[in-house]
């Protein structure tokens, strides 16, 4: 019976994830397939913390967050949860020996969203470590499969790719943030919370180097297994990244930028390419 819990729990993960996110899906898919489960699981757990900070205004969000650090306890402490989300994620968590660390780290900066509405420099940058690179430490940990040399080699790039993601998210997001959840990420802006050209432009050039750097230190280095799935959501990320990069400071503030899904479908031949005849 425990299989059948088990595989429930990691479909649970997998409607997650599809339901949330067509690029992230479409990555993992282009993953060798014994890793697409473990990347579910981590995308999940992800997804709940998300979830309570974003949408559920209508609760007690600090109290939930709270309860739900302590069923992330539990559930590592016991190798168990009654929450198939969290029985998955505790599996991958103790198989792979994810650390501690990356997790209280994630719920941290999600805990952030209840209380803090601007960031400085400082909580920039942990929020970003927390939010999106420890997230990416989690993946790498999967994907290095033990391998700890290649996973201490691969982790400062790593890092450098979730934190281009991250920001690609705030640009993306910047006025559905502003308006509507009344927070500012970039410590970059003026106090009259304006993104004119010059602001707009200085983040960007901060995305390119965690993209370049990503790109050249990481990426190039992965185990094929799954190169090909992170070159994909890494394009995904870099041409939306890029679409918004030409539009001017108020053209883009007017609507949320997206890919289209005809668009991410188009680049997986070309990631393909790319990653089978080594051309990376």
């Amino acid at each position: 019976m425990i299989r059948i819990f088990q595989k429930v729990s990691i479909e649970c993960s997998r409607i997650l994830t599809q339901h949330y996110s067509t690029s992230f899906s479409l990555g993992i898919l282009a993953l060798k397939k014994r890793f697409r489960d473990p990347i579910y699981a981590i995308y999940g757990f992800v997804r709940l913390a998300d979830e309570i900070v974003d949408t559920f205004h209508f609760i007690d969000q600090e109290n939930m967050m709270k309860k739900l650090k302590t069923e992330v306890d539990c559930a590592l402490e016991n190798k168990f949860s009654i929450n198939p989300v969290l029985q998955a994620f505790q599996t991958v968590v103790h198989e792979y020996q994810i650390d501690r660390e990356l997790i209280d780290s994630f719920l941290k900066s999600m805990t952030m969203d209840l209380y803090l509405e601007r960031h400085d420099w400082e909580s920039y940058q942990h929020y970003i470590y927390g939010s999106a690179e420890a997230v990416g430490l989690m993946c790498l940990k999967i994907f290095c499969d033990g391998d700890q040399a290649l996973y201490e080699n691969l982790k400062k790039p790593a890092q450098h790719l979730g934190a281009a993601f991250q920001k690609v998210n705030f640009l993306r997001d910047y006025s559905e943030d502003l308006n509507y959840r009344k927070r500012i990420y970039f410590p970059h802006l003026p106090f009259d919370e304006s993104m004119g050209e010059k602001v707009k432009k200085t983040i960007e050039q901060d995305i390119l180097k965690d993209f370049k750097i990503a790109y050249e230190m990481g990426i190039k280095k992965l185990p094929s297994d799954v190169r090909f799935g992170v070159l994909t959501a890494y394009l995904f990320y870099y041409y939306l990244f890029m679409k918004i990069k030409r539009l001017s400071a108020r053209q883009f503030l007017n609507k949320r930028i997206r890919l289209s899904n005809s668009v991410k479908i188009a680049l997986m031949p070309y990631a393909f390419f790319k990653h089978y005849f080594n051309l990376i």
